[in-house]
């Protein structure tokens, strides 16, 4: 009996969510006046207009792994690929369309305290891609991967505030310096979002950075499950 694949499965699920909520979000677009009266948990034009964004940029990330991994001949472990899928429709579907950003307290810190930790753990395995290439020659002790992955996490924390700051200039509310009725913040508050998400980003990727420094510095492998593998052709 052939095992299923839950990988596949579970991409092809988080697919059809973020598929489904790109209609969805699109005819009520074309629906809701651009003057209407909101009342409580009423979404505007511009929240619309943001989910499909959102859900759009998820159905490309999504398949981008998969575009990267068959392009530069190395294999994703499915352990990565699992946690980066749920990542992925927590962030988007549960934190966007579910407005789970307003419901939940601290979802969006928990999630960038995550993401963070993520991106510390994709700075180690590119440099075990890298040192395991015949084609590069390497020789970085515990303490610079570790500053690589560290940076590595932060510096794409910081481009994705970029990119948030850049849909906040089309009337959209990425960095939460409205409220959900539209109310806009001043002064501190309305900084406090960012420069937050920024800090939590820099202590996730901070934990997994001495974490992965320890294990290299005792040759634990416990983050084997989450290494790049070189594909061989055979």
């Amino acid at each position: 009996m052939k095992k299923w694949n839950w990988t596949k499965i579970l991409a092809i699920f988080v697919l059809i969510t973020l598929v489904a909520s790109i209609v969805y979000a699109t005819i009520n677009l074309f629906l809701t006046p651009a003057d209407a009266y909101l009342g409580e948990g009423e979404k505007t034009r511009g929240d619309y207009s943001l989910m499909i964004m959102q859900c759009l940029l998820g159905v490309i990330v999504l398949f981008l792994p998969s575009m990267l991994s068959k392009k530069m001949k190395f294999e994703i472990p499915d352990a990565m690929y699992i946690v980066f899928i749920v990542f992925l429709y927590c962030a988007i579907y549960l934190g966007e369309v579910q407005s789970f950003y307003y419901l939940i307290p601290n979802w969006d810190t928990i999630l960038h305290t995550f993401s963070g930790a993520m991106l510390g753990g994709l700075g180690f395995s590119i440099v075990n891609l890298l040192n395991n290439n015949e084609n590069v020659t390497l020789s970085m002790s515990p303490f610079f991967v570790a500053l690589f992955a560290l940076s590595f996490a932060v510096f794409l924390g910081v481009v994705w505030e970029f990119y948030e700051f850049t849909a906040d200039s089309f009337g959209m509310n990425m960095q939460k310096t409205m409220l959900e009725n539209g109310t806009p913040l001043e002064g501190h508050a309305a900084v406090a979002d960012t420069m937050g998400d920024l800090f939590v980003d820099f202590l996730g990727a901070l934990v997994i950075a001495i974490i992965g420094y320890i294990s290299i510095r005792k040759k634990k492998g416990w983050m084997n499950k989450f290494e790049f593998k070189k594909v061989v052709n055979k």
